[in-house]
């Protein structure tokens, strides 16, 4: 770590109750919030899975007034995010609950800004482009990956253009995250694989990237050995409510500790492959990551021998650039392990589209923390590795 990065900024603008069975506590933060007409935001799979029935009749019991739009889809669409908001708005709600993945939790994110903002979501792409913050949020994760329930990001498609934007703020930052292990037990099991690794990825990333800071530091290390400990266990016993309870932390933490630092190259490469070939988020960084890190690895020898260590190797009696080779070698026994595919091909990924992916890729913000400097040519040699 850069010894400048002894003087930073660590802020966390989202209250979290994290705990089995906490989606109990719901109407009393509603109403400490001063909630009257809640706008739930989540998405078909979550309503067919009996999940957002769990949240409902929380609110029914106590008979709180709510609104549902189940209409998010995977990646969710800016168009999705207009429709959301003139029904949010035409219901006059005063809070906004997310109930869901990264997909549903960046949408409630979304629509409860445009609430009290003017335009379309996309007008504000960028870090701290939206003028006015919105009405209070609630953000109940029901996946252990994209830690967006902490976060001050969201990522909207516009999949008419292929794109993907992301847009950033303190504004964007959940009011609160209500964090329940027991949500995710019915998650299906290659759900459960690329959500893990994308939260790894997410921790990973930001432990070695620039301008990590001792506080990023520690939470993505720990995200990272809770990881190691359990992935494998959630993905093999999906009723194993100890591990589903480890990653949910894991995820949590990794988004804590990347909220103030960024990431790297797997998600600047992220984005446009998802955006142009339809994959989900943290299977596109689970494929990448191996390659990344085989870019990154001689610009911070220590700290992958680290991740090495972390994740069960053993590095006594080698040298240092042998021991931090290990990390490469651990994550992708772990992709094998957990049944992430070998490679992009199987998602239409050719190289013919090189080039496309590459100079979107370094319009990423996530180009400028990456531990090694990366050029166009590198990106497209990550891309072409991981196919």
């Amino acid at each position: 770590m850069n010894l400048l990065n002894r003087s930073f900024r660590y802020e966390l603008p989202t209250d979290i109750v994290f705990g089995v069975n906490t989606v109990e506590q719901l109407p009393t933060h509603i109403k400490t919030l001063n909630g009257s007409k809640v706008f739930i935001v989540t998405d078909p799979g979550v309503v067919r899975a009996g999940i957002l029935q769990k949240v409902t009749s929380v609110l029914e019991q106590q008979q709180i007034s709510f609104e549902v739009f189940s209409e998010v889809d995977r990646e969710p669409d800016v168009h999705t995010i207009i429709k959301a908001t003139e029904k949010a708005k035409l219901v006059e709600a005063d809070l906004v609950i997310g109930v869901g993945g990264g997909s549903s939790l960046d949408a409630a994110k979304a629509i409860a800004v445009m609430v009290k903002n003017e335009g379309i979501i996309t007008d504000y792409a960028g870090l701290n482009q939206i003028p006015n913050p919105g009405v209070p949020l609630i953000c109940i994760p029901t996946t252990s990956g994209t830690g967006s329930e902490v976060t001050i990001w969201c990522v909207i498609s516009d999949k008419a253009n292929h794109r993907k934007h992301p847009i950033g703020g303190k504004v964007l930052a959940p009011t609160l995250a209500v964090c329940d292990p027991a949500l995710t037990l019915s998650l299906p099991t290659s759900i459960t694989a690329a959500t893990g690794l994308d939260a790894l990825t997410h921790a990973l990333e930001c432990y070695v990237n620039k301008i990590t800071q001792p506080i990023s530091m520690a939470l993505a290390r720990e995200s990272m050995r809770l990881i190691a400990k359990s992935l494998r266990t959630a993905v093999t016993q999906a009723d194993h409510l100890e591990a589903r309870t480890d990653m949910m932390i894991a995820s949590t933490m990794a988004a804590m500790a990347f909220n103030p630092t960024r990431l790297g190259l797997a998600h600047a490469l992220a984005m446009p492959l998802g955006g142009k070939y339809n994959i989900p988020h943290g299977m596109v960084n689970a494929i990448v990551l191996p390659q990344v890190m085989e870019y990154n690895l001689v610009s911070n020898l220590e700290a992958f021998k680290e991740i090495a260590e972390i994740f069960g190797e053993n590095t006594e009696g080698l040298s240092l650039r042998e021991a931090a080779a290990l990390s490469i070698k651990a994550i992708r026994q772990l992709n094998d392990d957990i049944g992430i595919p070998a490679g992009l091909r199987e998602y239409g990924v050719n190289e013919e589209d090189l080039d496309e992916i590459a100079e979107e890729g370094m319009e990423s913000g996530n180009i400028l923390v990456n531990p090694r400097k990366a050029g166009l040519e590198d990106l497209k040699e990550i891309v072409r590795r991981s196919i």
